[in-house]
C-alpha cells in the first residue's frame, strides 16, 4: 500500500516538474526565436538600405553599380535583387536568391524549403535616398538563408531537451529519497496502529469467550430461569458472537501483510471452489436461492489456501446476504493466460454508482444497499481485498441498484 502511495507521489511530483520545466523551455525558445528573427530582419534591412545606394538614373533608365561584393554575399549566404518601379527584376547578386514572386506590398517574405530563405523588400526613392517623399524609382530585396538559424535552433532544442531530461532524472532520484523520507513516519504510525489493533483484538478474545461460554451454560440450564432473563442471556450470547467475529476480523486485517510467502504452496483452485459450492449449497436451499457454478478443472495458483478460502467465502457470503429469496447467485471461473478470473454474481439489491469506490472500505455500509446484513462486521470485503492484494491480485465490482452486483477476483497463477 505504502509503495503505491510513494510511486503516486513520485509520479505526480515528476509530472508537475516536467510541466514547469517544459513551460520554461518553451518560453526560452520563443524568446530566442524572436531575438534571432529580429536580428536577421535588422541585418537584411541594413543590407538592403546599402544596396539601394547603388541604383542610379542614367537617361531615364536605372543603372546598378556593381561594387564587387558578390563573394561576401555568398559567404554569408545572402543575396540581393534589384527591381524597377513595375516590379521587373533588373539584377541579382549572391546564391541565396528568393524565387518567390516580387510583391511591393510585403516587406517581409519567407520562402519555405530546405533551407528556408527570408527576404526583406525596401523601396528606392529618387535613386539616392530612402524616404523624404521623393519619387519611387525601384525596389531592392535582400535575402538570407536561414540554415544557420535553423542549426542554432536545432542545437538549442537539443540543449533544452537534454537539460530538461537530465533535470528530471536528477529530480526523480531525489524524489525517490524524499518520498521515502516522507512516507517513513506515516508507515511507522500505521504499523503501530496495526500492532495496537492486533494486540487489542487478541486480548479481547478471552473475556468474550468467557462471556459467551457463561451465556451458553445459562441458556443450557434455563429451567428455573424467568423468560425475560432467558431473552437477556440470548441477547448477551448474540452480542458476544458478533464481537468475537469482529475481533477475529480485525486481527486478520492487522496481520494480513505478515503471512510469510515461503509457506505458500500450489493450490488446486478448482477443488477449492467445488468445496465452497458444496458448503454453501444447503444455505442456498434454506434461503430459496438458485446457486450455480461454472468451474473448469486444473485451475492452480500459488498462495495460502486458508486465506483464499476466506477471500472467496466472504464474497459468497456477501452475495447471499444481499440477494432476496428466489434470487440467483452464480460463481464462474476462467483462466486468461497467467491470470485466473473468478466472478461472484448475484441478483440482489445492488450498490449505487456513487458508492462503488467505498465498498472495500472497513466498516462501510450504504444507507440503502447495506441494510440487509444482520450480524456482519462490515469487514468482509475489506478482508477479501487485503487477501487478494497479498496474493498479487485485485478485486473489482460492477453493480446497479435493484439489478445485482458482480465481484471479480483476478489472481496470478505464478509469483
Amino acid at each position: 500500500m505504502f509503495k503505491q502511495i510513494q510511486y503516486r507521489l513520485l509520479i505526480s511530483y515528476l509530472i508537475v516538474l516536467s510541466i514547469i520545466l517544459g513551460g520554461f523551455a518553451i518560453a526560452v525558445r520563443v524568446v530566442f526565436v524572436r531575438s534571432l528573427t529580429a536580428q536577421v530582419f535588422e541585418k537584411l534591412t541594413a543590407l538592403g538600405a546599402g544596396a539601394a545606394l547603388s541604383i542610379e538614373i542614367d537617361n531615364g533608365k536605372l543603372k546598378i553599380e556593381n561594387d564587387g561584393s558578390t563573394q561576401s554575399l555568398i559567404i554569408q549566404k545572402q543575396a540581393l535583387q534589384w527591381f524597377d518601379a513595375r516590379g521587373q527584376e533588373l539584377a541579382r547578386q549572391g546564391k541565396s536568391v528568393m524565387t518567390l514572386p516580387f510583391s511591393s506590398h510585403q516587406m517581409l517574405q519567407v520562402q519555405e524549403g530546405q533551407p528556408q530563405i527570408q527576404g526583406v523588400t525596401l523601396p528606392v526613392l529618387d535613386g539616392d535616398h530612402l524616404g523624404n517623399g521623393k519619387q519611387l524609382v525601384g525596389y531592392v530585396r535582400a535575402s538570407q538563408s536561414l540554415e544557420e538559424v535553423q542549426d542554432t535552433l536545432y542545437r538549442l532544442d537539443w540543449g533544452l531537451g537534454g537539460g530538461v531530461g537530465f533535470a528530471l532524472l536528477l529530480s526523480g532520484l531525489g524524489g525517490i529519497w524524499l518520498t521515502r523520507q516522507a512516507m517513513q513516519p506515516i508507515e511507522q504510525s500505521f504499523q503501530r496502529l496495526q500492532q495496537f489493533t492486533a494486540d487489542a483484538s487478541h486480548e479481547l478474545r478471552n473475556p468474550l469467550m468467557v462471556a459467551k461460554s457463561n451465556a451458553a451454560v445459562a441458556l443450557k440450564y434455563s429451567e428455573g430461569m424467568r423468560e425475560a432473563d432467558a431473552e437477556k442471556f440470548k441477547a448477551i450470547a448474540s452480542a458476544t458472537q458478533q464481537m468475537t467475529k469482529l475481533t477475529e476480523d480485525l486481527l486478520l486485517l492487522a496481520r494480513s501483510d505478515r503471512f510469510p510467502e515461503h509457506y505458500w504452496e500450489k493450490i488446486d483452485l478448482s477443488n477449492l471452489l467445488h468445496d465452497l459450492v458444496k458448503l454453501y449449497k444447503p444455505k442456498a436451499i434454506d434461503r430459496s436461492l438458485q446457486f450455480t457454478a461454472k468451474i473448469p478443472s486444473s485451475l492452480q495458483v500459488i498462495g495460502d489456501e486458508i486465506q483464499l478460502f476466506r477471500l472467496l467465502s466472504n464474497l459468497i457470503d456477501n452475495a447471499f446476504h444481499y440477494t432476496p429469496i428466489l434470487g440467483k447467485v452464480t460463481i464462474q471461473a476462467i483462466q486468461h493466460g497467467a491470470q485466473i478470473e473468478i466472478s461472484v454474481e448475484d441478483t440482489g439489491v445492488g450498490i449505487a454508482s456513487e458508492h462503488l469506490k467505498q465498498v472495500f472500505d472497513r466498516f462501510w455500509r450504504a444507507d440503502q444497499s447495506r441494510t440487509h446484513w444482520e450480524g456482519g462486521s462490515g469487514l468482509g470485503l475489506a478482508i477479501a481485498q487485503s487477501i487478494a492484494k497479498l496474493h498479487g491480485g485485485q478485486i473489482s465490482v460492477v453493480s446497479q441498484l435493484e439489478q445485482g452486483s458482480r465481484f471479480t477476483v483476478r489472481l496470478p497463477t505464478t509469483r
